[in-house]
């Protein structure tokens, strides 16, 4: 008969000027994938934190195994059967995957002898490592694996996992639930966090649904659709994006045999692409993580310059312009990595609106900021985009991870950019704010803007773009019209048959 694993009873935690958890009561199951649900900012990062002992409570106890369990810190947490598969990665990638194994270990045994065992491990649960190779020369789905053999490698009784399919393509994802299901045959018991829902359905026996802190709900995922499961989140209809019908204008952006270097030592350098961009056009770039995003995006922003008569803004070469003089023209972009990269974590969000929108609002004269105009813009994205913060004068590592997205994209959408690049626009985004975010993308083509969206989400691309195009190894396959592209067609394209006529007749 199942037993409850791990018992949560009254836990709450509160903030200056915000409750993360308000008396969150629920049973984990031994031998079950139990999902946690709920819109950004509802309080899942913080329960979870305090599982692996990184957050105390303020009230509130927990069980494990029928034994009273309050870890001080991490290292207790997983001494007493708690491991964690964190959404952003935290490995070397000059090391080889043993050495970074051996890093998250309290007492690692000899290299060949943890070599071995990984090798045991990853063949047994359906996930096969190379101990010696370097982890910068992995694919996304090969570092999650990384991960999750230093978590399988402690014999864990409970397995958290946040967000872990937002990196992996859908034959990965596949292989990863072929081995959680395994886990959960042995009697694991998996806490899922995802936004994505129909992976919801497909994997998890059971869901808690929290909202603003606050348990509001359980389902059977398996007998509830993702959008029944998505206004449970919400408390409310889920508004669906809609195109007004917009026409496309004059290229405002073109790209002649764009080749780059990149910066990261294991980076994608681009090659040979050729593009034109147009006006009122959403185009779709998808790709395996690694396969030169990063690089795309910095090429067209200004953070990495090219060599001259490559990426041209009308008539003029702009190869060589920074990204503040971009902005200038109307070019604005949003990167991958929010926190660090997007936003400086431990400036307020006044200051992070400062960072990239002092020209295209004018928030600075002779030399000064601002501070009043700024934080009127900081409060306006924070209102229109539904960011949940106190106020603009809070740091931006305060944020959800979803909220802070929230944040940069309305940030760069507010600036009206006459062409805007995305990459990951609803990364960790629950599907309520996902939604606004697209919906707030379309607007801005509808107004005559360039839309360039770089995105993992297959499904968020065909629902926005009205071009799709591959990117593989650096190489942009030829756009092609979204409408009429087939699963079939897609993977060829994301695998790198550039040549679709010859593709399909090989």
């Amino acid at each position: 008969m199942t037993r409850a694993l791990m018992e949560l009873n009254g836990l709450t935690k509160a903030y200056p000027g915000v409750v993360a958890n308000s008396d969150v009561s629920f049973d984990i199951m031994a031998g079950e994938v139990h999902a946690l649900l709920g819109e950004n900012g509802a309080g899942k990062s913080t329960l979870v934190k305090t599982i692996y002992g990184l957050v105390k409570p303020d009230t509130g106890t927990m069980m494990l195994d029928g034994k009273p369990f309050a870890p001080a810190e991490p290292r207790a947490a997983r001494a007493a059967g708690i491991a964690m598969v964190f959404q952003h990665f935290s490995l070397f990638e000059a090391l080889d995957v043993a050495e970074n194994v051996a890093l998250g270990m309290e007492n690692p045994p000899p290299l060949r002898d943890l070599s071995q065992r990984i090798k045991e491990v990853s063949e047994t649960y359906g996930l096969p490592l190379d101990p010696s190779r370097i982890v910068g020369d992995l694919s996304a789905g090969e570092r999650q694996r990384v991960e999750i053999i230093r978590c399988l490698l402690q014999d864990p009784k409970v397995l958290i996992m946040d967000e872990p399919t937002s990196v992996l393509t859908p034959q990965e994802v596949e292989v990863l639930f072929q081995t959680l299901r395994k886990l959960r045959d042995e009697g694991t018991a998996i806490l899922y966090i995802s936004h994505k829902l129909e992976e919801i359905r497909a994997l998890c026996d059971d869901a808690t649904v929290l909202r603003l802190g606050k348990v509001v709900g359980t389902c059977d995922p398996r007998e509830t659709s993702a959008r029944e499961m998505a206004e449970m989140m919400v408390g409310g209809s889920l508004h669906v994006p809609e195109r007004d019908g917009g026409e496309t204008g004059d290229v405002l952006m073109k790209i002649k045999g764009l080749f780059a270097t990149s910066p990261a030592e294991f980076g994608t350098a681009l090659k040979d692409i050729t593009l034109d961009i147009r006006a009122g056009q959403v185009l779709g770039i998808g790709g395996v993580a690694g396969n030169g995003q990063d690089e795309l995006l910095g090429a067209l922003s200004g953070e990495i310059r090219v060599p001259p008569n490559q990426i041209f803004h009308g008539d003029n070469d702009i190869g060589h312009l920074a990204p503040d003089a971009r902005r200038i023209l109307g070019i604005c972009a949003a990167p991958e990595e929010r926190m660090g990269h997007a936003a400086a974590p431990d400036m307020s969000l006044t200051e992070n609106a400062a960072l990239t929108g002092r020209k295209r609002k004018a928030l600075t004269k002779n030399g000064f900021l601002n501070w009043r105009k700024t934080r009127d813009f900081a409060e306006e994205i924070i209102e229109r985009f539904d960011v949940r913060t106190p106020g603009a004068g809070n740091a931006a590592r305060s944020l959800s991870g979803g909220n802070l997205q929230k944040f940069v994209i309305g940030r760069e959408i507010l600036q009206d950019p006459q062409i805007l690049i995305v990459n990951q626009p609803t990364w960790g985004v629950d599907a309520s704010a996902a939604a606004a975010i697209r919906q707030a993308l379309l607007d801005l083509a509808a107004k005559g803007a360039a839309v360039i969206v770089i995105s993992q989400d297959l499904d968020e691309l065909m629902e926005i773009s009205d071009l799709f195009a591959a990117l593989n190894e650096g190489r942009l396959s030829e756009p092609r019209p979204t409408k009429g592209l087939t699963v079939e067609d897609i993977g060829l394209m994301l695998g790198g048959a550039h040549d679709m006529e010859v593709a399909q007749n090989a």
